[in-house]
């Protein structure tokens, strides 16, 4: 595993690769467990999953359409 020095602030830089597979961005929050005698530092869950899915990511000029929309029902005989 990799090592890191404590700065004068008493921080440390997660290695790229590890923010990458962990999923750790800017405003990720951890938090840090004393264990015996060492450290664990676990990401905590976001409350707002929903950028993961992808609603309501990209702005249109389009009016929404509800969710339960049923296209058939525009079609007229």
């Amino acid at each position: 595993m990799p090592a890191a020095t404590v700065n004068e602030l008493g921080q440390v830089q997660i290695p790229q690769n590890l923010r990458q597979r962990l999923g750790i961005g800017q405003g990720s929050r951890v938090r840090f467990d004393l264990v015996d005698d060492h450290l664990e530092m676990r990401v905590e869950p976001t409350d707002g999953e929903a950028p993961a899915a992808g609603f309501g990511m990209l702005k249109s000029k389009r009016p929404a359409v509800p969710a339960d929309l049923d296209p058939a029902s525009l079609v007229q005989p």
